[in-house]
C-alpha cells in the first residue's frame, strides 16, 4: 500500500503530495486524514495522509516508508482534506497550511533531535573501511567511558542530547567524537505539543465481602490498609489516586501494598480538561414561537427534513429572538442523528450565550475559543473525533469541527469581520461553512440585524439571475413580545462645542446616565478605542511620539504610563518633555476607554464602573468575571470598546451611549460607512429588551451622515438601497470581487521594483487570458471591458502604492489592488504571477501576502 503525504513543508516546491510505503504494521492504523511522521530529506516531518492507492507512479524501491503514525484515530476526515485543497486553490495558499488551520495548537507538529546507536552491520562496516584507510580512530578499544555511554542509550533506545548531558554531565566533548565516529547517529522524531491528560484510578478488584474479610485478617499496625478495604467495600465506583489519597489521608504507598496483593487495581486513566468544570447549567425547554419565528424556522425545518443543502440569511432586529430559532432547529438536526456546528464571533462568545447552548443540550455541547488554554481546546476537539459531542459551538476555526454527519451549521451575527483569518490561509468561515455543507447536504443559516451587503444582495437578488436565489432571504422585523425597539438620540457634538460643553458626554446623555443611576438601572458605553488617549502630540512644535518601527502613532495607557502600539507591541514610557524641541508642553489627544472611565469617576462620584477592553480581559476568566458581576449589579456602567456591543442581553439596561460614532466611519475603507451602520445598531440594540424601556445616545461630529441617520431610525433598507448604490457607481463588492496583494521588505527601493514588477506579470497574465477568449471587448457602464462571448468578465490591476499603514515591525508596504468579475482565473493567475517572484522571496526576503475578498485594507 502507498499513501500520498503532504509534508509540513510550506513552499511551492513541495506544495504538492509525495508518495510513501505504508509499512505492513501500520496499515491498520493509517487513514486518509492521519497524521504521520516520515522522512523527507535527511530529517524526519509530520505530514498528512491525503490518499491511499495500490499502485504508484514511482519506482517503488526507491520509495522511503512512513515511519511513524501520531493518532490512532485519524484527527481529519475524507472530506476536511478535500475541503483543504478547495482551500489552498480558493485563498491562494499551501495545501500544508490549510490542513494545519483545521487541528488544534496542541497537535503542531513539535520536532525533536535524539540520539541512539549506529546498527552494529554498519558500524562493523565502518570500522573495516576505516581500518583499510589505515584510520585509527576506530580500531582503539572503547574506553570505560564510552561504554558506560553506549550501554545508556542501548537501554534506553532513544536519548535526547539534554537527557544524555543531565546523566553524563562532563561527557560532552565524548559525545561529539561518538557522533564523529558513528557510534550514535541523530535522529529526528515528531511529537504532540500537548498529550491527553491522564490520572491513575483505584477501584476493588475483589467483591466487598472478600476485601471485608480480608481486611479482618491484617495486623493491628496496618491500621491505614483496614481503613481503605473496608471504604472500598462500601465504595465500589473508581477514584483518581490524589482524590483519595487526600480524602482518606493515605499514603501511596499503602494503596500500592494492596495493589500488589491483588485487593485494589490501579490504572491510568485519560481525563478530559472541562471549562466549565464545576458549572451547573440549569436545564432548559424549547420556548413558544411567535409567528415570525415559526415562520423563519419552517424553511430550515424542511429543507433539514429533506436532507438537502440549503443556505439561508435569517435577517432578525436585535432581540428578535433568533437564538430559540437556532436552538429548535439543532433540535430537529439532532433528532435525525445529525451533528450541529455554531460560529459566533470571539467577542459574542460570551457565558450568556454557552448557557443557553449548554442549558438546552447539556454534555452534547463542545465548546472552542482562544480564551481556553491549549489543554482545554484540546480536549474539546478530542471529544468531537471520539464522537462524545454533536454540537460545537465556537469562534471561526470551529467550522473545522471533524464531524462526518453535519445536518446544520450556524452564522450568528455573520456580518462581522472577525470571520475573516487575517492569516494564511485567509478563509472566510462563512464561505467554507456553505462547501463544508454542501459536501455533507446541510443546512446553513447566517443570523444578523444588520447583514453583510454580499449576504444580503445574494439572497435578495441584487446580483441578477447569476446570483440570485443562492441564499433564501428570512425575516424577522418584531421583538418578542411585541416591546419596541429604543428611542435613538443623534447628537451633533459640534453644537455642543459651540454651547461651551467640551466634556466628552453631551448635556443629554451625562443627564440620562444621571437619571438611570438615581432609578438604579443600568448604561452601556461603547467607544471602539482602548487605552487613554489616541496620540501624544507637543503642543509647541507639533511632535506626535510615533512607534520607531511601524508608521502608526503610540497610542497613551495611563494606568501603566506607557506609550504602546497597538500593531508591534512596541512600548516605552510617557515623556516628560518633547523628544524633538524639548518643550513640556507635551499633551495627550483623543479619547479611550480608560479616559472615560477617569471622566466618568470625576462626574458622578460613586459610580460603579466595568470597564471590557483588550487590556482588560488578556487574563484568562476576565471576560466572564466582568460580565457576571455586570448581570449581578455590581456596577452601574458597563463601559468597553466593540465587544460590549454584541451578545449582552441584561434586563436592567436601558440606556447605551455612543462617545465617538466617528471612529470608524473615516477610515480609507470602502465598507466603512457599513461597519459604523453595523455597529450603531448592534449595540443599540442592547437597551431596553426585557420590561424596560431603553434609550440610546449617538453621539457624532458628522450627524448627517447616511449611515448615522439610517441607523438612528432603525432602518436597514434605507441604508441599504444608498449604500448599495455607491457600490455599483465605484465598482466594490457585491458587484465586483477583490483580492488585496501586500508586498513587504525591509528596503524601500527593492520594494518598488518588484511591486511594479508583480502588476506587470499579472497584467500580462490577463492580456494571455483575454486574448483566449476571443477579440472585442464592449465597455459596460462602468466603462469596464466586458467579454465579448458575453460573460462580463472583467480584471483590472490598480497599484502598486504604499499601504494605509506603510510600515509595520521595520518592514515597508506596498500593496496592489485586484478588482474582478465573471468567469476569471484570478486564483490561477495570482499563483503564477508569484511562482515568478520565488527566487526574491528566498534570496532577498521579500514577502508576498495575497487576500481574497479582504475585510481589512489597512
Amino acid at each position: 500500500m502507498y499513501a500520498q503525504v503532504v509534508v509540513d513543508v510550506p513552499s511551492k516546491q513541495t506544495n504538492r503530495p509525495f508518495d510513501y510505503v505504508v509499512p505492513e504494521e501500520l496499515r491498520t492504523w493509517i487513514g486518509v486524514g492521519s497524521r504521520v511522521g516520515v522522512p523527507f530529506g535527511p530529517r524526519t516531518l509530520q505530514g498528512f495522509v491525503v490518499a491511499l492507492s495500490e499502485r504508484t507512479d514511482m519506482a517503488s524501491g526507491k520509495l522511503k516508508k512512513i515511519e511513524q503514525v501520531l493518532d490512532l484515530v485519524p484527527p481529519l476526515n475524507p472530506e476536511l482534506v478535500q475541503l483543504a485543497r478547495w482551500m489552498s486553490r480558493t485563498y491562494i495558499c499551501h495545501e500544508i497550511t490549510a490542513l494545519q488551520a483545521m487541528i488544534p495548537g496542541a497537535l503542531k507538529a513539535k520536532y525533536e533531535k535524539r540520539i541512539e546507536l549506529a546498527d552494529d552491520a554498519e558500524l562493523k562496516a565502518r570500522k573495516r573501511a576505516d581500518a583499510q584507510d589505515g584510520g585509527q580512530a576506530l580500531l582503539f578499544a572503547a574506553s570505560p567511558e564510552e561504554e558506560a555511554i553506549s550501554a545508556f542509550v542501548r537501554q534506553k533506545g532513544q536519548v535526547t542530547t539534554e537527557a544524555m548531558l543531565a546523566r553524563f554531565p562532563e561527557a560532552g566533548p565524548l559525545l561529539k567524537r561518538m557522533l564523529e565516529q558513528g557510534t550514535f547517529v541523530e535522529v529526528q522524531t515528531v511529537r504532540d505539543r500537548m498529550n491527553a491528560k491522564t490520572a491513575l484510578f483505584v477501584a476493588p478488584a475483589a467483591s466487598p465481602e472478600e476485601l471485608t474479610a480480608h481486611s479482618m485478617k491484617l495486623p493491628a499496625n496496618a491500621k491505614r490498609q483496614k481503613e481503605l478495604l473496608l471504604w472500598f467495600a462500601e465504595n465500589l465506583e473508581p477514584l483518581p489516586l490524589a482524590e483519595l489519597t487526600d480524602k482518606l489521608d493515605v499514603g501511596a504507598g499503602t494503596v500500592k501494598a494492596l495493589a500488589d496483593k491483588g485487593l485494589l487495581s490501579v490504572t491510568e486513566r485519560e481525563l478530559f480538561r472541562d471549562p466549565y468544570a464545576g458549572r451547573e447549567f440549569r436545564r432548559t425547554t424549547p420556548l413558544a414561537l411567535t409567528p415570525e419565528q415559526r415562520q423563519a424556522l419552517e424553511p430550515v425545518a424542511d429543507t433539514l427534513e429533506r436532507r438537502e443543502h440549503g443556505v439561508f440569511l435569517l435577517h432578525g432586529v436585535t432581540g428578535s429572538g433568533k437564538t430559540e430559532v437556532y436552538l429548535q432547529a439543532i433540535q430537529q438536526c439532532l433528532d435525525q442523528g445529525r451533528e450541529a456546528i455554531v460560529l459566533v464571533p470571539e467577542i459574542s462568545l460570551t457565558p450568556q450565550m454557552v448557557e443557553r447552548f449548554k442549558g438546552r443540550f447539556g454534555s452534547a455541547v463542545a465548546v472552542m475559543h482562544s480564551r481556553l488554554s491549549q489543554g482545554e481546546r484540546y480536549d474539546e476537539w478530542r471529544k468531537i473525533v471520539l464522537k462524545r459531542v454533536s454540537v460545537v459551538i465556537g469562534a471561526r476555526s470551529a467550522v473545522f469541527a471533524p464531524f462526518d454527519r453535519i445536518g446544520l451549521i450556524i452564522i450568528d451575527e455573520e456580518h462581522e469581520s472577525s470571520y475573516k483569518q487575517e492569516e494564511s490561509p485567509k478563509y472566510h468561515a462563512r464561505d467554507v461553512a456553505v462547501e463544508r455543507a454542501a459536501y455533507h447536504g446541510a443546512a446553513v443559516v447566517l443570523g444578523s440585524a444588520t447583514p453583510s451587503l454580499e449576504s444580503y444582495a445574494k439572497a435578495s437578488g441584487r446580483l441578477g439571475s447569476g446570483a440570485a436565489g443562492r441564499y433564501r432571504l428570512l425575516t424577522m422585523a418584531e421583538r418578542v413580545e411585541g416591546r419596541p425597539l429604543p428611542a435613538v438620540n443623534v447628537v451633533d457634538l459640534r453644537e455642543e462645542l459651540k454651547a461651551g460643553n467640551r466634556s466628552m458626554f453631551s448635556r443629554g446623555l451625562y443627564e440620562a446616565l444621571g437619571q438611570r443611576l438615581e432609578r438604579q438601572e443600568q448604561s452601556v458605553l461603547l467607544l471602539n478605542r482602548r487605552g487613554y488617549s489616541t496620540f501624544v502630540m507637543c503642543r509647541s512644535c507639533g511632535f506626535v511620539v510615533q512607534c520607531p518601527h511601524c508608521d502608526i502613532s503610540l497610542t497613551y495607557h495611563q494606568v501603566s504610563r506607557t506609550m504602546r502600539c497597538h500593531y508591534c507591541g512596541f512600548s516605552q514610557p510617557e515623556p516628560a518633555t518633547c523628544p524633538s524641541c524639548e518643550s513640556e508642553h507635551i499633551r495627550y489627544f483623543g479619547t479611550g476607554t480608560q479616559r472615560v472611565e477617569e471622566e466618568l469617576a470625576k462626574l458622578f462620584p460613586g459610580i460603579r464602573v466595568i470597564r471590557m477592553d483588550v487590556d482588560t480581559t488578556s487574563e484568562k476568566g476576565a471576560h466572564e468575571r466582568l460580565l457576571n458581576r455586570f448581570r449581578d449589579r455590581q456596577a452601574d456602567v458597563l463601559l468597553g470598546t466593540q465587544m460590549v456591543a454584541k451578545g449582552l442581553d441584561f434586563p436592567d439596561v436601558t440606556l447605551v451611549g455612543v462617545i465617538a460614532a466617528d471612529t470608524v466611519l473615516h477610515l480609507p475603507d470602502f465598507r466603512a460607512a457599513e461597519k459604523t451602520f453595523q455597529l450603531l445598531t448592534q449595540v443599540a440594540g442592547r437597551a431596553g429588551r426585557h420590561r424596560l424601556p431603553g434609550e440610546v445616545f449617538i453621539q457624532t461630529y458628522t450627524p448627517d451622515h447616511y449611515s448615522i441617520v439610517t441607523a438612528s431610525a432603525h432602518d436597514f433598507g434605507a441604508f441599504l438601497e444608498q449604500e448599495l448604490d455607491i457600490r455599483r457607481q465605484r465598482g466594490y463588492p457585491p458587484y465586483y470581487e477583490l483580492v488585496l496583494v501586500t508586498l513587504s521588505h525591509e528596503q524601500v527601493p527593492l520594494l518598488v521594483r518588484a511591486g511594479e514588477a508583480f502588476a506587470s506579470r499579472l497584467k500580462q497574465c490577463w492580456e494571455h487570458e483575454r486574448r483566449g477568449r476571443g477579440p472585442g471587448y464592449p465597455a459596460d457602464s462602468l466603462g469596464h471591458l466586458n467579454d465579448a462571448r458575453g460573460d462580463g468578465a472583467y480584471f483590472e490591476v490598480y497599484g502598486p502604492v504604499a499601504s494605509p499603514i506603510p510600515r509595520i515591525k521595520d518592514r515597508y508596504r506596498f500593496q496592489c489592488m485586484i478588482k474582478y468579475r465573471g468567469n476569471v482565473d484570478v486564483a490561477g493567475m495570482l499563483a503564477e504571477t508569484a511562482a515568478a517572484f520565488d527566487d526574491t522571496v528566498r534570496n532577498d526576503k521579500l514577502t508576498i501576502s495575497m487576500d481574497v475578498n479582504p475585510q481589512v485594507l489597512m
